[in-house]
């Protein structure tokens, strides 16, 4: 695995600006990094910017609690889309999950899913491992694993981030075709290399270009 080309390279700061996003995208492709990750406001800029390269455009949908009802996520997925978005990033609802809502959850991440692949678009369903029980998480394995979605996420990094158990927990509850991107306080070339080693297959980071640069040295 090609620890470089697994990063989301990634910013979601309520404060960024055009040019943190143009600069974010120049990181990509420098860096050779797999996807950016970016607030649905700056899709059709990183689009712009990344033309022509096969750096993929993630953004994240019902951001940053999971709150907004499943029908408003299916809209925001659909504008994302139409942007540029190739990945989508989907917060689950909390809220459902404490309180055993479960056909809720289900229908929620089953609406989300069928939003993406209808399009033919990737679908990472971000858990938020940190507010979950380890009961919780292995009940949204089985969801996820049923309803055939891409991807499933430790964390937004807003309520805490991605742990070695919590990785491990996914991977020993899911099938290898549902992959696992863990994100959230991945700072070092040293954490990503735990988190690959825990299972996880794609790493979502803001530290990436600090990574990338470890990762080159300790190659040589």
């Amino acid at each position: 695995m090609q620890l470089i080309k697994i990063i989301d390279h990634t910013i979601l700061k309520p404060d960024c600006s055009n040019a943190d996003i143009s600069k974010l995208c120049n990181e990509a492709l420098e860096n050779g990094f797999g996807a950016v990750c970016v607030s649905p406001y700056y899709v059709s800029i990183a689009k712009s910017n990344l033309e022509n390269s096969d750096v993929k455009v993630a953004t994240v949908i019902g951001f940053s609690m999971g709150y907004s009802c499943s029908a408003s996520k299916v809209e925001e997925i659909k504008r994302a889309i139409d942007e540029g978005a190739d990945e989508l990033d989907v917060v689950i609802n909390v809220s459902a999950i404490k309180n055993k809502d479960w056909s809720y959850v289900r229908n929620d991440m089953d609406s989300v899913t069928t939003a993406c692949h209808m399009r033919g678009k990737v679908v990472k369903i971000i858990f938020e491992t940190a507010l979950l029980n380890d009961e919780e998480i292995i009940k949204l394995c089985e969801m996820a694993k049923s309803i055939g979605v891409d991807f499933v996420k430790t964390s937004t990094g807003y309520n805490g981030g991605a742990t070695t158990h919590a990785v491990e927990l996914m991977r020993a509850n899911l099938p290898k075709k549902v992959k696992i991107k863990a994100s959230g306080g991945i700072r070092s070339y040293e954490d990503a290399l735990k988190m690959i080693a825990a299972g996880a297959d794609r790493l979502g980071c803001s530290s990436s270009v600090k990574i990338a640069e470890s990762a080159k040295a300790a190659i040589k």
